[in-house]
């Protein structure tokens, strides 16, 4: 088995045994947070070797291919680990997000929201159906998972995820039971579902000074007024025919996104960058306008970007944060969204995300679960990797 490690420079066998060590001892540190939810010794290791190979060079993460890669012979104990072994995947989850608060909490951490897809084949597999895939980029038969991410200036991991479950699954019967669907689940949208999330992530302590989203979640009204109430400062991408509330000479009225920023003067764009991609900077022009805002102490704007290469192109966000906040920290925070996404890749390429090939709605949690803790294991280890790096150059200049 060869795990992934961190991408670094060249290393000498010495630094590469101190790394060496570091990879074993998140992985032991991970162990030892979860083994007490296993109360069978046998799904208890098992967990260990399954997480190992979502760190393993395998392409191909299923049942048959993390069989094989411990050597062996049918992936009938992978697939009960996943299926029927007794263990609770969500006291699982609650180890994630200590882990990763942990290693990675900040104060000035961004919750960032999303959905990814996860393409399928048939009408078995829980929540499938044909719907529109972000990852496809268009209507296809799949599944959606709704996913927290946690982004610091320390690294990226996941929080929680929740599989959306559509309305006509919830009415079905049949294939609910066949599914293994939970009696108590009912229809929930995407935002409601990450409503859920947040408040565990609030209930569980975990410091978020920010949420950040699409217009998935941003379009939902109800969902801004709860992290309004919760005085939890936000970012959040609207459509651009979102009607907002603005000061006019005869007193508050209600305008379209896309009117209000039309009719901002020219001078009033700045040029900033919301955070650094493989190509650099990514820079934008923006601009911003105070809303009408109730709450002492706190403020409504509505940001809106535009492309540098295209100033056609628009994208508009109502923001909720302390009146005393920047412009330059809001557009940190849009720029975060773009986290989310580079963690849905390193998920799904390396961590086998989208490579399961089981159909219940607890084998779900439970597969995507230990990806998510093995990602945090991974992004743990890296960003120990870079510190030490950067600590050893600061050291030789």
């Amino acid at each position: 088995m060869v795990a992934q490690l961190p991408k670094v420079e060249a290393q000498s066998p010495q630094s590469l045994q101190v790394e060496v060590e570091a990879w074993a001892a998140q992985l032991e540190e991970v162990y030892a947070r979860i083994a007490p939810r296993f109360a069978r010794a046998e799904p208890r290791q098992r967990v260990l070797s399954y997480i190992k190979g979502l760190l393993s060079s395998c392409q191909r993460k299923n049942g048959w291919q993390l069989a094989e890669l411990m050597g062996e012979m049918t992936p009938d104990g992978m697939q009960r680990l996943l299926s029927n072994a007794k263990w609770d995947e969500n006291s699982v989850r609650d180890e994630l997000q200590s882990y990763v608060v942990e290693h990675l909490g900040d104060a000035s951490a961004i919750g960032v929201l999303d959905e990814t897809g996860f393409l399928k084949q048939g009408k078995k597999s829980v929540g499938v159906k044909r719907q529109y895939s972000g990852t496809a980029g268009r209507v296809e038969n799949c599944q959606i998972g709704v996913f927290l991410g946690y982004a610091t200036p320390k690294g990226f991991a996941f929080l929680d995820r929740e599989i959306y479950l559509p309305e006509e699954w919830v009415n079905d019967q049949q294939r609910r039971e066949e599914a293994g669907v939970p009696e108590s689940v009912k229809f929930a949208t995407k935002p409601q579902l990450a409503r859920v999330m947040l408040e565990r992530a609030k209930a569980a302590k975990v410091p978020l000074t920010w949420i950040t989203a699409d217009t998935v979640y941003g379009n939902d009204r109800r969902l801004r007024e709860w992290l309004e109430e919760n005085e939890q400062a936000y970012v959040l991408a609207v459509a651009c025919t979102e009607r907002v509330w603005v000061d006019d000479s005869a007193g508050p009225v209600q305008v379209a996104a896309e009117q209000v920023i039309a009719d901002l003067p020219a001078e009033s764009w700045q040029r900033l960058s919301c955070g650094v991609g493989s190509k650099g900077l990514r820079e934008f022009d923006w601009v911003w306008i105070e809303l009408v805002s109730q709450q002492v102490g706190w403020s409504r704007w509505l940001l809106a970007r535009r492309k540098l290469s295209d100033p056609t192109q628009l994208a508009y966000f109502i923001v909720f944060a302390p009146s005393s906040t920047s412009m330059s920290e809001v557009v940190r925070v849009a720029g975060a969204r773009w986290s989310i996404e580079m963690g849905f890749e390193i998920t799904k390429d390396e961590l086998g995300l989208d490579h399961y090939e089981v159909r219940s709605w607890r084998a779900w949690y439970r597969h995507v679960t230990l990806v998510l803790l093995a990602h945090a294991v991974l992004t743990v280890i890296r960003t120990q990797a870079l510190v030490t790096t950067t600590q050893k150059g600061v050291a030789t200049s």
